[in-house]
């Protein structure tokens, strides 16, 4: 254990970071400073003096600029750090360096499909063309829940569950334009889905969003894992549950048939998340995930770093990404949708820097610059190789990024729908949350969360802070998590029978 009162992250930084609550007249070690004042955990501490107006660096990169001249030892917050606009150097491609690939890839147990699509889990899908079509899909899913009838898939032990998907929209909306086409997108993508042995799509019947339409967009066609039906034409709610049913019992020996088998950890596709992120995420889980993803590159798989905006992934740091893009086509890209989003929300009176979140803010973070450094952190190291947009298939191998809303189940539902197969997500403050169809493994940022919400994490990244684990050690030991997890192994989410609530597709434009 490291019993220092602070965590330095950077030699040129003009703050550190609170290890634990540290009282007023705390000396701290090594920086020649006393504490003014209560310190909460996760929290920085002005290790200089810091006169009004200067920058303020954390990470080697300014976060804000200080409200009022900051004495040494002083808390440094919201009361005296404001957001400040920062000329970013995109130096695209310098540093850009070879990827180390192993020789033989690491491998965990995959379902392979019939077309050779690789699975990391077998459900049977509901999906749904419009909010009026819900409850029809969500009871035809409810019939096979094991923990109401358990009787239901008693046997077919080798089907994870039938999980609905349903969403608020699908009608009232332009028939031509950009909304209807990403909710399209993104069922598309669900529909497309390795981890859904079979799906079944529920209309209405008069909707805006037709499932022919939908059909025709994303290229599918009916068969023997694809099948469609509306209320209207089917005669009723009732009857249109009955036949959802019967529906989903003739496909439930098929997808009972699947075996696992040994298959290349690059067929795992991770979706990176965070949410809750507290001052710790930063230093402790954001950078040994970051680490396992390096790892999961490094065998030929691929990671998604995602949420551009207000909440955001990368704004103001998306300079370290440009950085390491492979092209220039790739950098422009990136920052193509960072201008998206500044005009977007400057069209809807929006801001985007007002976040962080009260409980951001309650963890230690206090801009939204500091927040994105820190989230940047999940991406690890090796290079940029693509960028697309929400719910866009994701088929580059390394690190891709997807251009979404900061809502973590907006955006993991974009990721899930370009073909992610794995979530990880990272969390300071606590998080509940599930991404059926793919497994979501929860990481905590501290020992103190851990203990209180166990029952919600999957693994323990607070030894960092502790100092019983290094950022590497744990890197590694994520990578393996994830191996386990894409082989079957139930995340504390599933366990949990979270998945099918968080399944939002991005909203955009008016409703009609």
């Amino acid at each position: 254990m490291n019993n220092a009162p602070v965590i330095r992250i950077h030699p040129a930084d003009d703050v550190v970071i609170a290890r634990r609550q540290l009282l007023s007249g705390t000396v701290l070690p090594g920086e020649g400073v006393t504490v003014s004042g209560l310190i909460p955990p996760g929290h920085k501490v002005a290790v200089h003096a810091i006169p009004a107006g200067a920058p303020v660096r954390r990470y080697n990169q300014v976060i804000g600029s200080a409200k009022q001249d900051i004495a040494p030892g002083q808390h440094v917050h919201s009361h005296n750090l404001e957001f400040s606009h920062v000329a970013l150097d995109y130096a695209v491609g310098q540093g850009l360096h070879a990827t180390d690939y192993v020789d033989t890839p690491a491998t965990f147990d995959g379902i392979v499909r019939a077309d050779g699509r690789i699975a990391t889990r077998n459900y049977i899908g509901v999906l749904t063309s419009v909010n009026c079509s819900a409850t029809v899909a969500r009871a035809i899913a409810d019939h096979f829940r094991r923990d109401i009838h358990p009787e239901a898939l008693a046997r077919y032990p080798n089907v994870d569950g039938v999980v609905a998907l349903t969403h608020g929209s699908g009608c009232a909306t332009d028939s031509a334009g950009e909304p209807l086409q990403v909710l399209r997108r993104t069922l598309g993508g669900y529909t497309r889905h390795p981890n859904f042995a079979a799906i079944l799509v529920v209309g209405l019947g008069c909707e805006t969003n037709q499932i022919e339409g939908l059909m025709a967009q994303e290229g599918l066609a009916s068969g023997t894992t694809l099948h469609s039906f509306n209320i209207q034409d089917t005669g009723g709610t009732s009857r249109s549950v009955a036949h959802g049913i019967e529906l989903v019992q003739w496909l439930l020996d098929d997808a009972n048939r699947v075996k696992r088998q040994p298959v290349s950890a690059s067929h795992i596709t991770v979706g990176l998340q965070c949410g809750g992120s507290d001052g710790y995420s930063g230093i402790s889980a954001n950078p040994a995930l970051g680490a396992a993803v390096d790892r999961l590159v490094r065998h030929g798989g691929t990671a998604i770093l995602s949420e551009t905006p207000e909440t955001p992934e990368i704004y103001g740091g998306e300079h370290l990404l440009t950085r390491r893009a492979v092209s220039s086509d790739v950098a422009d890209k990136l920052l193509a949708r960072i201008r998206w989003w500044e005009r977007y929300c400057a069209r809807n009176d929006a801001e985007m820097d007002n976040n962080p979140s009260a409980g951001n803010k309650a963890g230690g973070l206090t801009t939204i610059l500091e927040k994105s450094l820190g989230a940047i952190a999940k991406s690890g190291t090796t290079n940029l190789v693509d960028v697309v947009e929400y719910a866009q298939p994701v088929t580059a191998h390394g690190l891709v990024f997807m251009d979404t809303p900061g809502y973590d189940p907006v955006s993991a539902t974009g990721q899930v729908a370009g073909g992610a197969n794995l979530i990880c997500f990272t969390t300071g403050r606590g998080s509940a949350y599930g991404c059926a169809p793919s497994p979501s493994l929860k990481l905590s940022t501290n020992t103190a969360l851990w203990q209180r919400q166990e029952d919600d994490i999957d693994i323990n990244c607070g030894e960092i802070v502790d100092g019983s684990a290094s950022i590497d050690e744990m890197g590694e030991r994520i990578f393996r998590l994830m191996l386990e997890a894409a082989s079957g192994r139930k995340t504390k989410s599933e366990l949990h029978g979270y998945g099918q609530n968080e399944f939002v597709p991005w909203s955009l434009g008016a409703v009609m």
